[in-house]
């Protein structure tokens, strides 16, 4: 039960992530220890598990897409999306340099857990980190399109998005502003509980989740080293988003209001630099209790 519980915040802590245009979903899962078991349980999702389930063995078909283990993940990240939207909505209209200087903090720390995870550095190693860091960048200054609410723009929103979402580094949030649609679909559509919006890219981001587990699930097995050094670079060129002293660019559209793009600043040696180096500490320290938890929890497995 204490393992159940464990994975439901865990998935709340995926689920506010998602939330927050920058940081990934996919870095928490990986920092916290679920990112193989969730690529691999999502990847079971496969007509093996629907003959199961329409031949009534449901045991077998628990078994068979780790149920359990999705159940207790996906509950977290659906009530942490749904509770945390409106939670993040004040925290980044009132305090947004506190809450960035947070997952700052958080994602310099994971930068670090992350890349010790690499057994063997070579130059294709290297090229792989290079490589994740470049397009992360890349994606970070690119201009992001007019909102779009069709049926299928918004079930490839989905799709692209739930890819985002389990990529450390690369986030969903983040995506749907390059998209157009972050307003529409995170601040609009789940706050105001907006059926229309939300079918559709609750449909693309499933088949998204289940065809791109295939392919992540083969990379990690075939190229282990490579796959997380990519991944860490991610997680690298992402602090481009994160970066809490920053200013949103806005466009107005009619009445619309759509953020694309931040014009970045140095802070003044103050007293709010003082307290966000205090958010930025108190996000390293959490996942250093994460880490320091799991070490233990492995400790006391293999002692038993």
């Amino acid at each position: 039960m204490k393992d159940y519980i464990s994975l439901f915040f865990k998935g709340l802590a995926m689920g506010s992530a998602n939330v927050i245009p920058g940081v990934s979903g996919g870095t928490i899962a990986f920092i916290t220890g679920i990112f193989e078991r969730l690529i691999n349980a999502i990847k079971a999702v496969n007509l093996t598990a629907i003959k199961l389930l329409f031949n009534g063995k449901w045991n077998a078909f628990a078994c068979h897409i780790d149920l359990k283990f999705l159940l207790a993940v996906f509950s977290g990240v659906a009530v942490s999306i749904i509770t945390i939207a409106q939670l993040f909505k004040y925290l980044f209209a009132e305090y947004p340099i506190y809450i960035w200087s947070f997952f700052f903090g958080l994602i310099l720390a994971s930068i670090y857990f992350v890349g010790r995870t690499i057994k063997q550095w070579n130059y294709t190693v290297t090229i792989s980190l290079l490589l994740g860091v470049t397009v992360a960048v890349f994606i970070a200054f690119t201009k992001p399109a007019n909102e779009n609410d069709d049926f299928v723009y918004l079930l490839l929103c989905g799709v692209i998005a739930a890819c985002s979402m389990i990529l450390p580094g690369l986030s969903g949030s983040f995506v749907l502003i390059l998209l157009g649609n972050y307003e529409l679909v995170m601040i609009q559509a789940v706050t105001e509980g907006n059926i229309l919006v939300l079918l559709p890219i609750a449909i693309g981001a499933g088949v998204g989740l289940i065809a791109f587990s295939y392919v992540l699930s083969w990379i990690f097995k075939r190229f282990p080293d490579n796959t997380i050094s990519l991944l860490t670079g991610f997680i690298i060129g992402s602090v481009v988003i994160i970066y809490p002293w920053k200013n949103e660019v806005i466009s107005f559209l009619g009445n619309k209001r759509t953020v694309i793009g931040y014009d970045w600043y140095l802070p003044n040696f103050d007293s709010s630099l003082l307290i966000a180096i205090a958010c930025m500490l108190l996000g390293a320290g959490l996942l250093i209790a994460v880490e320091f938890y799991a070490k233990l929890k492995a400790k006391k497995s293999t002692e038993e």
